[in-house]
């Protein structure tokens, strides 16, 4: 008796009478969701009661109708929908440059001795470095036009790729290479068909990071000479103290770089179902 009553009391919630219903619960979707919604609320409330001034704080209502502006009228000469289309466009092209520097850099690093002694050092020198202590030096060097926006968010990108690439080929499996060199293999087949495969679910986490990590340096890549952009949106609103667009730029940054998330696992997902990694 006394066994059974202890088995019971494991499977009950912590505070429950032993023999009720368990509670139902909230799925972390919706937990997620109510988490959004307070804090619009208490933003609302603290508007409402103007307990910050509307310059420094505008209420959700300001921001959603910056927003339909931005839409519709556009700000410094462009919608929304250019400035959006000006960042992806530096984004996707950072992104491109950093896969194809990195991705081939990383594999180097992780399957040669001469090549992890030479880039490592490089890659520890970039990782620790802020974007805005190597722009002045990638303006003197490529110019004020888009080679040198997309240079930095490439800059910014490459360490995490690099180094996430590096792991997943250490972390291959040394019985699917030996296996392979069992069947007689060449180094060329082994990295194609083995190694690559293993790493490329690091790659993909580290992908998602470096994006990351471009998005947080894309507004200081359009601080030089931008026309379009939502970097440059943000700061041209901020000079002329138009806090709704600021806001309203962050929200779209904010929810475009959520998207990427999205995308990208979904992405990791497909290609591989394997990895317990999500």
């Amino acid at each position: 008796m006394t066994l059974s009553l202890e088995a019971a009391s494991i499977d009950e919630e912590p505070g429950s009478a032993i023999g009720a219903r368990p509670s139902r619960r909230l799925s972390l979707p919706w937990i997620s969701v109510a988490t959004v919604g307070v804090l619009i609320g208490l933003w609302s409330l603290v508007s409402y009661y103007r307990l910050v001034p509307p310059l420094f704080l505008p209420s959700p209502l300001a921001v959603s109708r910056a927003l339909s502006g931005l839409a519709t009228t556009g700000f410094v000469d462009a919608t929304l929908a250019q400035h959006v289309a000006a960042s992806l466009s530096r984004i996707f092209g950072a992104l491109g440059v950093a896969l194809v520097l990195g991705v081939p850099a990383g594999l180097a690093i992780g399957t040669s001795r001469w090549g992890k002694g030479i880039l490592d050092p490089i890659v520890e020198f970039l990782r620790p470095l802020p974007p805005l202590a190597y722009l002045p030096l990638v303006i003197i060097w490529l110019g004020i036009g888009e080679a040198s926006k997309i240079a930095v968010i490439a800059l910014a990108m490459l360490p995490p790729i690099i180094l996430s690439t590096a792991s997943g080929v250490k972390s291959a499996s040394s019985d699917h290479i030996n296996a392979a060199r069992a069947f007689g293999a060449s180094r060329r087949q082994l990295l194609q068909y083995v190694i690559l495969p293993g790493a490329l679910p690091s790659i993909l986490t580290g992908t998602r990071i470096a994006l990351g990590a471009g998005w947080s340096t894309l507004v200081a890549a359009e601080l030089v000479a931008a026309t379009r952009g939502l970097g440059f949106m943000i700061q041209s609103a901020a000079q002329f103290l138009v806090t709704d667009i600021v806001i309203a730029g962050i929200v779209v940054i904010a929810v475009v770089a959520f998207l990427f998330e999205v995308v990208a696992r979904w992405i990791e997902r497909r290609l591989v179902p394997w990895s317990s990694r999500r």
